[in-house]
């Protein structure tokens, strides 16, 4: 059975990263995606570049997602926002706190994500589809995880439509967490993130950055290929899809991946997935 699969991007920053991607996306258009987000850099210093890249999207014939973060915002550069957003057509927003660039103090007029969420339902009513983020192992800066619970359901009362996961390979950490999510009745989708190994020092960044855990045993296995490319994505290719599988099994709502804007290892774990 194949699931609904969303795909993430990032802004590039060259026209020959934007030329290359527009080919990474053709590539992956061939797995049908439901939709394809496009992420915001740190303080929306990508904004321009985030919605362009949606924009293109859009007119490629499929839908897509403008990630929006709130932090050092103000409720009237949010609503100038959400109006552009609008007049470009985008009906789609993955709404999140967001990070600020390094030396910047905290500012603005939003302090979570939830805010940012009320705005925009206040603001524009049902105008937008709006995914949030959650965190199968507790968000890094999370007192708790029943604070980061309380945290996640403020995002779904204040009007997220879904959610969509940090990557993990723990997929116990994950159908825990979607049961604690029934169990304080909230009724939305929790799509898993997915992102393929294609580096063993790309993800150790990662993941120490972001609060992701990589269990022991891959740790072990990716140290132990040392520059090995080819074994690192062999093994990260047979990894990856057997996450996959278990989570079709267990009746995931979809699959979202963290293309990293490459297409081949993406494309590889779908095709032995049978889609």
């Amino acid at each position: 059975m194949k699931l609904p699969i969303s795909l993430e991007f990032f802004p590039t920053k060259t026209p020959e990263g934007t030329e290359k991607l527009r080919a990474v996306r053709q590539q992956l258009y061939a797995l049908q995606p439901e939709f394809c987000s496009v992420t915001y850099g740190a303080g929306g210093s990508t904004q321009a570049g985030t919605f362009n890249a949606v924009s293109e999207i859009l007119t490629e014939g499929v839908d897509a997602a403008a990630h929006f973060s709130c932090i050092g915002a103000s409720r009237a550069t949010v609503r100038e926002q959400l109006a552009q957003l609008q007049s470009m057509k985008i009906r789609r927003l993955v709404a999140l706190r967001g990070d600020l660039p390094s030396g910047y103090g905290a500012g603005g007029e939003f302090q979570y994500a939830s805010d940012l969420i009320a705005f925009i339902r206040a603001e524009t009513g049902d105008a937008f589809h709006i995914e949030t983020a959650c965190y199968p192992e507790v968000h890094p800066q999370a007192a708790s995880p029943e604070a980061d619970l309380r945290a996640f359901a403020a995002k779904v009362r204040a009007g997220a439509n879904g959610a969509i996961t940090q990557y993990f390979y723990n997929v116990d950490a994950y159908l825990r967490f979607v049961e604690d999510v029934k169990t304080a009745g909230l009724q939305v989708p929790v799509v898993p993130g997915i992102m393929p190994i294609t580096s063993s020092t790309q993800l150790m960044r990662f993941s120490d950055t972001c609060g992701a855990e990589i269990p022991r045993w891959i740790r072990l296995r990716l140290q132990g290929f040392g520059d090995d490319v080819a074994s690192i994505r062999a093994f990260g290719l047979d990894v990856v899809t057997q996450l996959c599988e278990r989570l079709r099994a267990e009746g995931v709502p979809g699959i979202h991946f963290y293309t990293m804007n490459q297409s081949a290892a993406t494309l590889e774990i779908c095709k032995r997935l049978g889609w």
